[in-house]
Parts: structure tokens; sequence; C-alpha cells
């Protein structure tokens, strides 16, 4: 017999949602156009700073805070961006049996009329939204979580 899944309502309900000061870009990039941002080491993002790097076989996508976007801003001639990100990191650690659980944050957001970027890691879940949503986001959040910060 199968273990009870994790309900992802009730994973929620006692999630901390931690919401960063920093404004985020989302970048993406030729991967040719990468290619030679990284031949320049001074075009890397901060370690000491939260980023992104995924790349898929259509392109690579950073994301990255506005200090390290405006390092590199010079460097991203062609790339698509798009600015003025909130991240939203849901801090509890995620098992790799939950179902549902960004299914369930996006559906309250939706609700709220807030469009979401969701993003994962290892072992937590983040979503960012736009600067004008954020308190929006907040707001329906709310009730469903054990602590905003």
């Amino acid at each position: 017999m199968r273990d009870k899944l994790p309900n992802p309502v009730e994973l929620l309900a006692s999630t901390q949602v931690v919401v960063l000061p920093e404004a985020y870009s989302l970048v993406g990039l030729s991967v040719a156009e990468w290619t030679r941002l990284i031949e320049d080491p001074s075009l890397s993002p901060r370690m000491s700073a939260p980023f992104m790097i995924f790349r898929d076989p259509h392109e690579v996508t950073m994301l990255l805070d506005d200090v390290d976007f405006r390092t590199m801003q010079h460097a991203l001639r062609s790339a698509k961006v798009e600015r003025g990100f909130r991240l939203l990191t849901f801090d509890t650690v995620m098992d790799f049996t939950v179902v549902g659980f960004l299914a369930a944050v996006a559906s309250i957001l939706a609700e709220a009329g807030v469009s979401i970027v969701a993003l994962s890691s290892f072992s937590r879940d983040h979503i960012l939204v736009k600067q004008d949503d954020l308190a929006r986001a907040l707001k329906a959040l709310g009730p469903h979580v054990h602590e905003l910060c």
C-alpha cells in the first residue's frame, strides 16, 4: 500500500513565504550569446546574491538581481529582458512526493489576478511576481500560509 502523499494545501499552511528585498530581471539569451558572455569572468553573477541560470535546447535564461543585471546589461545586446520582478520563496523543504504545491499557489494567485513565473530549486519552490502585483500577491497568499516576511 502506498503511503499517504503530503497534502499541498496543508503544506502551504505550514509554510513561511520570504520576499527578498531586491528586484530581479529575467534575461533570455541565445546559446551563442551565452557562450560569448561567459568568456568574460567580470560578467558573471556575484556568488553572494541569488541567481539562476537555466539552459534548454532553445535558449539560456538567467534570473539576476538588479546589481548583477546592471553589471551585465552592456553585454546583453540582443537579449530578451523582463524587469521588475520580486522573488518569493516558499521556505519549506519539499519532498519529491509532494504533488500540486505550485498548482495550489498558482490557483490562489490566479484567483487574485496575479501572474507568476514558477521556479524550483532542489528543495524549495519559488515564484516571481511583478513589483506592481506584490501587495496583491501577499494579500492573496496571507490566509493560506503560516507567515509572510
